[in-house]
């Protein structure tokens, strides 16, 4: 679905593009580890659940539609999805801040101690997810699904706009617009600010509900979420915060890393994995009119590769083990269990399998020194 691909593409090429300016003029230094991992972070398997998202949508929009908007010209039909969009996702926003278990799911975005474009994929796996209810008002009143998908990348493309890092005042687009400027309010690391500047493309709604607050604080601030840092592993970025909630006591191990892994191996494996899923979302689609075995396999082997990386950022040994596994098992299902041919899938089945590859040879990896008495195995 090009619909779905090619703002993807678009994302990835300005995310890179942006941090290298900034390595560049080197007016900030770029954190690539953290770069790596907004983008492994819940981008990955958000886009795999969005399709639950965009099914439920269509499901509520074809069968329970109230037809407010069957005989409404065709311009008026976009600006009401574009105002009501931008609404809904202004109340999901707020809630997302109100209310602890909905938080458990937004903390992950609010983490990133690093304001930039890569900031803006920063996401829990379960995003999607806890979208859904918020946009229904869209579907009752009869905006067609394929409105709502444009709407939404649209809004989308905006609010990754609003996390860069060089765009200075924007004049009187600041009046009526969500900018850089009001979003970096949103993400200072005090409750006085981040609970500020909900709106997502419009911001007359913060100003409408008393949400509104125009510069950053006077003092020296830092961005991000005060208290226990993120795990650099996206499987425990998206689901501690539940652990925590449930009071569960499972932990990610504290164990010391057993290597550290450089920015290109990073970089690289993480790119190579969104090729996949670009692969992924471009063959399925939406993806839920039926689940089948095909997909069920590649969806399993992109969540274990997210994993896997992620585990590789911490310096894990297992994490090398799997990215392997999985770098092997992508042309092993695409090539000969599935026999897709087509040259997209030979190139990026074989260039994952080189990187797995590598990586377990250890190219990327530096071993740190174990404290005196410790275990190697």
């Amino acid at each position: 679905m090009t619909d779905l691909v090619v703002p993807i593409v678009f994302m990835l090429c300005v995310v890179i593009g942006e941090a290298l300016l900034l390595q560049r003029r080197q007016r900030a230094s770029v954190d690539w580890h953290d770069v790596t991992f907004n983008l492994n972070s819940g981008h990955i398997m958000l886009w795999l659940f969005r399709g639950l998202e965009i099914a439920c949508y269509g499901y509520v929009a074809s069968q329970y539609s109230l037809g407010w908007l069957d005989n409404w010209p065709s311009v008026l039909v976009w600006l009401f999805a574009l105002l009501v969009w931008d609404l809904g996702f202004y109340w999901l926003h707020r809630l997302h801040h109100r209310f602890r278990l909905l938080w458990a799911v937004h903390m992950v975005h609010h983490q990133g101690e690093h304001f930039n474009l890569s900031l803006g994929v920063r996401n829990s796996w379960y995003s999607s997810l806890t979208s859904i209810p918020f946009f229904m008002l869209l579907a009752l009143a009869g905006v067609p699904l394929s409105v709502f998908v444009t709407v939404s990348i649209l809004h989308y493309g905006i609010q990754l706009f609003n996390h860069n890092a060089l765009m200075p005042k924007l004049g009187l687009l600041e009046k009526i617009f969500v900018t850089p400027s009001h979003h970096r309010v949103h993400h200072v690391n005090d409750l006085a600010y981040s609970n500020r500047n909900f709106g997502g493309s419009f911001i007359f709604w913060d100003k409408l509900f008393g949400t509104f607050c125009p510069s950053l604080p006077a003092e020296p601030f830092a961005y991000g979420v005060r208290g226990e840092t993120s795990s650099i592993n996206p499987f425990w970025a998206s689901n501690l915060p539940f652990l925590r909630y449930c009071k569960l006591p499972f932990r990610p191990s504290a164990s010391p890393a057993r290597f550290r892994s450089n920015a290109g191996c990073m970089v690289s494996g993480t790119l190579l994995l969104f090729a996949m899923v670009l692969g992924y979302i471009y063959r399925f689609g939406y993806g839920y009119n039926g689940l089948t075995g095909e997909q069920a396999a590649l969806f399993l082997l992109l969540a274990s590769g997210a994993v896997a990386l992620g585990g590789i950022a911490e310096g894990r040994g297992w994490a090398v083990a799997v990215w392997l596994l999985v770098a092997l098992a992508f042309p092993l299902l695409l090539l000969v269990a599935l026999g897709w041919h087509q040259p997209y899938w030979v190139l990026m089945a074989g260039a994952i399998a080189v990187h797995g590859c590598a990586v377990a040879g250890g190219w990327g990896r530096t071993v740190c020194a174990m404290p005196q008495g410790e275990s190697h195995g």
